[in-house]
């Protein structure tokens, strides 16, 4: 049974915390495959109406563990860590149809820094540094990290910090649109809750959707892209939470969402 993943369910909300703290939480084969099988396990499981995936100790997550890469027994390879790890990681955040929260609790570096761009919604506490730390030991960014980062902050901002390999603060990360918020660190642990509990109750299916006509904004054209929200409201409106909404509205209740 692995340990270097830890996964907690309350209230609707499905806490996966990277959990090997001695290394700043960086990934060998035994955690990369674990988060995958967490992430399964949570988008299957009805119960679960949000995630949110935070690190153990001081540290978000260092990107890769260098012992793995540098050891001739343990050394996987890198085609087999991008194609079997990092890669895998990063199509289950996006393809997920529930909301998940990138709570960065401590320094995001490398592929630790650019799995926690691909959350959905990133927040971070005022200690936190951001750092694409590739070319520091002369490799490229990976794990999406040329994909996201200039559509979130732009290409000369992104390209600058890719080959520098600037140290950026949260707060930093903030102003530029790199990250949804920053936050004091002692405000950091119930305003992820809160958050998490919020995305929770509300309606599922249409966050799903959301996100989906988002990762195809990637690449639609403006045609495609109106097409495509005609088609997934049709989708949204034949909810029953949309039904409900509607309802609550009109009665000037609270809604009660149930997620499909």
């Amino acid at each position: 049974m692995s340990h270097s993943i830890e996964l907690k369910i309350e209230n609707k909300v499905a806490y996966i915390t990277l959990n090997r703290p001695e290394v700043f939480n960086s990934f060998n084969r035994e955690m990369a495959l674990s988060l995958q099988n967490n992430l399964d396990a949570c988008e299957a499981n009805s119960e679960v109406r949000a995630i949110v995936l935070t690190g153990n100790g001081k540290a978000f997550c260092a990107g890769q563990d260098l012992k793995e890469v540098t050891d001739p027994e343990l050394n996987p390879g890198f085609k087999k860590i991008l194609e079997e790890h990092y890669n895998p990681i990063i199509t289950r955040l996006r393809s997920i149809k529930k909301p998940i929260i990138g709570a960065v609790n401590g320094v995001a570096a490398g592929a630790g820094a650019n799995i926690a761009l691909a959350c959905d919604i990133v927040v971070a506490h005022d200690k936190v540094s951001f750092i694409q730390a590739f070319s520091l030991i002369g490799l490229v960014p990976d794990s999406a990290g040329t994909f996201f980062l200039p559509r979130l902050i732009g290409f000369q901002k992104a390209q600058a910090l890719a080959m520098l390999g600037d140290k950026i603060s949260a707060e930093e990360a903030e102003k530029m649109g790199m990250i949804y918020k920053s936050v004091s660190l002692d405000e950091f642990e119930d305003t992820i809750n809160q958050l998490a509990v919020k995305l929770a109750n509300m309606p599922t299916k249409a966050l799903g959707l959301i996100k989906e006509l988002f990762n195809k904004s990637m690449t639609n054209t403006l045609v495609d892209q109106l097409a495509l929200e005609s088609k997934l409201q049709i989708e949204a409106a034949s909810s029953n939470d949309y039904a409900e909404g509607v309802s609550a509205f009109i009665e000037k209740r609270k809604p009660n969402f149930k997620g499909n």
